[in-house]
C-alpha cells in the first residue's frame, strides 16, 4: 500500500464537498522527530486517513512492520500471544477513558510499543509499557528513540509481579494479556493504587472485572472502561 501526500476528491465529483488531505507517513514521522506537530495535528492526520488504512499508516509512521513478529520462548504459559490492538479500538479507549496530558498510561503487555506510542502522540500523557519478551522490549525502546520522547518508557518483566512500573499509573490498559491467577494478582495491585488516587481501567477482550472498588462507565464493542468507586 503506497501512501503519499495527496488530495482525494469526492467520488461524486461534487465541487461543494471539501476534499480529504492524506499525509504521507514519512512526512508525519519527520514532523514528529523535529517536534513540529502536536496532539491535535496528529489526530487530524490520523483520522484523515481512510479507516481501513489507519493501522498500516500508523505502522509506517512508527517504523513498525505491518505484521507482528513471532512470539519468543519467554512468553509464559497462559499468556496471550502478542497481537496489536487496532487503531479504532485505541481511539475509543483514549476517548472513553478520558486520557489526558496529566495521566500516566500503563499498557500491560505492550508488545512493540504501538499502543503507548499512539496514546502519547494523541494525548501528551506519560506512557509506560510492561512487556515480558525481550525482543519486543528492544523494539519498543527503539521506537521511543525514533520519536525522540522521554515520556515513553518500557519495562521488561511480568506485569503480575512488577510493582514499581505500575505504581504511578492513572490509566491501565489490558488488552487480554493473560488470565487466571496472574490477572487476579494484577487487578489486586491496581486496587491498592486505587486507594491513593482516581484511576481508570480499560480492558479489551476480557470478561467483566468484578471488584467492589470498580464501576463500569463505558462500553464499546470489546472495550470496557471502569473507574474507581469513590
Amino acid at each position: 500500500m503506497l501512501f503519499r501526500r495527496s488530495i482525494e476528491l469526492p467520488a461524486s465529483g461534487n465541487p461543494g464537498v471539501t476534499p480529504v488531505v492524506v499525509m504521507a507517513p514519512e512526512e508525519m514521522l519527520s514532523l514528529l522527530s523535529q517536534g513540529r506537530t502536536n496532539a491535535q495535528a496528529f489526530r487530524e492526520a490520523l483520522t484523515g486517513v481512510p479507516q481501513r488504512e489507519r493501522d498500516v499508516w500508523l505502522n509506517r509512521v512508527l517504523g513498525l512492520p505491518d505484521s507482528p513478529p513471532p512470539d519468543g520462548p519467554e512468553l509464559p504459559r497462559g499468556c496471550v500471544p502478542y497481537v496489536p490492538c487496532s487503531v479504532e479500538t485505541l481511539l475509543s479507549m483514549i476517548d472513553l477513558g478520558a486520557v489526558g496530558p496529566d495521566d500516566v498510561f500503563v499498557d500491560v503487555g505492550s508488545g512493540e510499543g504501538r499502543a503507548i506510542a499512539l496514546t502519547h502522540l494523541l494525548t501528551g500523557a506519560r506512557v509506560v509499557g510492561i512487556e515480558i519478551q525481550p525482543e519486543l522490549v528492544c523494539r519498543s525502546r527503539a521506537l521511543a528513540a525514533r520519536l525522540g520522547t522521554e515520556r515513553l518508557s518500557v519495562f521488561e518483566g511480568d506485569a503480575a509481579t512488577l510493582t514499581d512500573p505500575i505504581s504511578s499509573g492513572s490509566v491501565f490498559f489490558l488488552y487480554c494479556p493473560f488470565g487466571g491467577a496472574r490477572l487476579e494478582r494484577l487487578i489486586d495491585q491496581i486496587g491498592s493504587i486505587a486507594t491513593t488516587r482516581s484511576i481508570r481501567v480499560c480492558t479489551v477482550d476480557l470478561p467483566p472485572l468484578e471488584r467492589p472498588w470498580l464501576t463500569p462507565v463505558s462500553h464499546a464493542g470489546e472495550l470496557s472502561v471502569y473507574r474507581r468507586v469513590r
